[in-house]
């Protein structure tokens, strides 16, 4: 019984029909099989605490050195003589999930009850940052640390890495859920600081813009971009809206529940200009097709605006303003206008009051007069009493 070097271990012939064993010299257990095809592959015999008999394999003649195959062999023992076992350890690594298997079933089990833009935006967050950052890694190995880190790589976007290590936090905690790991690491993270950006269009930059909008009179995309101002509706809720969501003759109109941000059904009444933008459409409708603004397919709705977007946006001068802004701009009118805000949370669809609150500081001037409504009066019985 030599011990095992390289030119011991090339040496050795096959044997066609079985494999041959060589055991080293001056490490018990530690060997080398050689296949009927010539593969040479480094192992260890041993015992683990059970005294169960085992045999782990360190790599093949090739991949690895004898000498690096003799280093792996002294290093396994030692977890032996700790009371590990280094091949169960091994099993339940090659077990233990990684973030792409979680990443897999979050597409399978959880995306699909999110609505289309979350689902695209989660996709291009897991494509983008956390696959490339974590896809091998195993959810266990994934540390508070490095959570953090990745919070502060992106520290230039805050919206951006929020918004990631959100995503990062649910997948995480669906882990915990599913018992795949003990904790969320991504738990307690400290958010960045978003700028809140509300931009809408005042009376002149209105004017402007719907001036540009009626120098394309009957155009789908103009037509759409109409309806948004006219109503504050989110731009997926009107590109999918069907015919039969509406009753022209009341005046208002239903949103299924699958449409809305909030996952439930919706009576918006409609002003005298939106049923006239609808009662002009209805005109030009086509009976095969059900959508309000349909697409160039048959049976399907106008996909994006964006091309005829930023033409209007050039005409009218209003290059920064962004397609969501017509929501804020139709809610910003409603609060200058005297509306309150719970009156135009329910408009706009909102179910919290927090998220009305942006255009608080629009209703002063009218909280102001209403406020001197009761200081005239005040000030009426002093002026009595000086007569």
């Amino acid at each position: 019984m030599p011990k095992l070097t390289k030119r011991v271990v090339e040496a050795v012939t096959p044997d066609h029909k079985k494999s041959v064993k060589i055991w080293d010299s001056e490490i018990k257990g530690f060997g080398v099989i050689i296949l009927p095809s010539g593969r040479r592959t480094y192992c260890v015999d041993y015992r683990n605490a059970d005294r169960i008999k085992k045999r782990f394999k360190l790599g093949v003649h090739g991949q690895i050195t004898t000498e690096q195959a003799r280093i792996l062999a002294k290093k396994h023992f030692s977890l032996v003589a700790e009371g590990k076992d280094p091949a169960a350890e091994k099993l339940k690594a090659m077990q233990d999930p990684t973030f792409y298997d979680l990443h897999q079933s979050y597409i399978e089990k959880h995306l699909p009850q999110k609505r289309a833009k979350s689902q695209h935006n989660d996709k291009m967050l897991l494509n983008k940052i956390l696959l490339p950052e974590f896809s091998k890694r195993k959810l266990e190995s994934i540390s508070h640390l490095d959570v953090q880190n990745l919070h502060r790589k992106l520290k230039a976007t805050p919206y951006q890495a929020n918004r990631t290590i959100a995503l990062l936090s649910k997948m995480l905690s669906l882990a915990v859920t599913w018992n795949w790991i003990d904790k969320n690491p991504a738990a307690g993270i400290q958010k960045y600081q978003e700028e809140k950006r509300t931009r809408w269009l005042d009376d002149n930059e209105l004017e402007r813009f719907w001036d540009a909008l009626n120098e394309y009179t009957h155009h789908p995309a103009a037509d759409v971009i109409k309806f948004l101002l006219l109503t504050g509706a989110r731009k997926g809720e009107t590109l999918n809206a069907t015919w039969d969501q509406f009753d022209i003759e009341k005046g208002v109109w239903t949103k299924p529940a699958h449409l809305t941000k909030q996952k439930r059904t919706e009576h918006l009444p409609l002003s005298t200009a939106a049923l006239d933008l609808l009662r002009a459409r209805k005109k030009q409708a086509s009976s095969k097709n059900k959508y309000i603004f349909p697409g160039k397919c048959q049976g399907e709705p106008l996909k994006d605006i964006k091309t005829f977007w930023s033409k209007i946006k050039e005409i009218a001068g209003t290059n920064d303003l962004r397609i969501h802004d017509l929501r804020h701009t139709h809610a910003s009118h409603l609060v200058s206008s005297g509306l309150s805000l719970s009156i135009v949370g329910k408009l706009l669809g909102h179910t919290q009051a927090s998220t009305t609150q942006r255009y608080a500081h629009l209703a002063d001037d009218t909280l102001r007069e209403a406020t001197a409504i009761f200081s005239d009066k005040v000030t009426s019985f002093e002026k009595k009493g000086s007569a």
